[in-house]
């Protein structure tokens, strides 16, 4: 659930296909998924070029070219990308049923909130960031591979993140924060995130499960080729689930020409008063 904000309806290059990307605002009611267009606007950054990116004879980008590499010999993941956002409805979307290790009270939060709440004590809803839901909003995260700390800045909520490589441990005893604290290595060709230190007050999903304060979440990013990178997430918090789980690979699409857009979600936000919270479907 996002608040309104306004924002353009533009064409962008998505692996390979045209498609349309709006500023949106999305809405759950329980396990539906509503998302409402906003107006379009004059933008900025929707016909620039991008840099380095191979094309073919007739001036199209090549997205099914091998992905670029740094100096050091890793995969370059820098660039703007599209997630898939089937997970932010439900992570457990495709997996069969058993599959996510609930503990009791956990379960039970869950289908609590599913018929009663239907995403109205979502803090999304108020336009609050946290993890790992902001991974897979509906809107675009730009990655700035660097030495020593990978940053990705997201479009949805207009935040970012720091994953450091400089070789630190992550800490013993975090105070609890919205993004948590990440470090990053790699393992091959897939670079690998470990989080921890995220603060109990969001939902992981639409479908309103639950996490504590214990969660480490662990995503791996491989970048395919030019226009696709697959992204992995397992969760694994032993307040609210008996053993880890990982939800199903979903893989990011390059968007080429383009750049991140303001994203405002406090502006105009309607959907709060059009949530409910007595069960009704």
């Amino acid at each position: 659930m996002l608040g309104c904000a306004r924002g353009p309806i533009r064409p962008i290059v998505i692996a390979m296909s045209f498609c349309e990307r709006r500023r949106c605002c999305t809405i759950a009611f329980g396990l539906a998924f509503g998302v409402f267009f906003a107006a379009s606007v004059s933008a900025q950054w929707l016909k620039t070029p991008t840099p380095g990116v191979p094309r073919t004879a007739d001036g199209k980008p090549n997205l099914t070219a091998p992905a670029p590499m740094t100096a050091d010999g890793h995969p370059d993941l820098s660039g703007v990308w599209m997630p898939n956002t089937r997970a932010l409805q439900d992570l457990a979307a495709g997996m069969n049923p058993g599959d996510v290790p609930y503990l009791p009270w956990a379960e039970q939060l869950v289908k609590e909130r599913a018929n009663g709440a239907r995403g109205k004590d979502d803090p999304a809803a108020y336009c609050i960031p946290g993890m790992p839901k902001l991974i897979v909003l509906p809107y675009p995260y730009k990655i700035f591979q660097t030495p020593g700390v990978t940053i990705i800045l997201y479009e949805g909520f207009t935040t970012f993140r720091q994953i450091f490589t400089d070789g630190r441990p992550l800490p013993k005893d975090p105070q609890p924060s919205w993004m948590g604290y990440s470090v990053g290595k790699w393992d091959g060709d897939t670079f690998v995130v470990d989080t921890i230190g995220i603060n109990d007050k969001t939902w992981m999903d639409n479908a309103g499960r639950p996490h504590t304060d214990a969660l480490h979440t662990t995503e791996r990013y491989r970048r395919r080729d030019v226009g696709t990178m697959d992204v992995t997430l397992t969760i694994d918090d032993p307040k609210a689930y008996a053993r880890p789980w990982t939800v199903n690979e979903s893989p990011s699409r390059l968007i080429v020409d383009q750049d991140l857009l303001e994203y405002v979600c406090t502006e105009n936000n309607k959907d709060v008063d059009h949530l409910f919270g007595d069960g009704r479907k």
